[in-house]
């Protein structure tokens, strides 16, 4: 039950990652007011790396940015590093 309910919460919060990078899109093409690219990228490294790199990729965001390029990739490796360290042991 409590692995179930952690997955979940992942799945979740990549989601919610996922759709900031939309919605950071939106306002870019808008020239709204944006996210803070700090946010973004801090998002991704606090177990949200799927969601950047598939809102990255869906919404053709930040796909130039060499902070991205070389951050998003790290942070979703780093993601799935602590992943399999919880997963050994526990």
């Amino acid at each position: 039950m409590l692995i179930e309910t952690i997955l979940l919460l992942l799945l979740l919060w990549n989601l919610i990652v996922f759709f900031m990078y939309g919605l950071d899109k939106k306002r870019a093409v808008r020239d709204q007011r944006r996210i803070p690219e700090k946010n973004l990228i801090s998002a991704a490294f606090l177990m949200g790396g799927a969601g950047a790199l598939l809102g990255m990729r869906v919404f053709r965001h930040k796909t130039k940015h060499r902070n991205f390029l070389v951050l998003i990739p790290l942070a979703l490796a780093l993601n799935l590093g602590v992943m399999m360290f919880a997963i050994y042991v526990f």
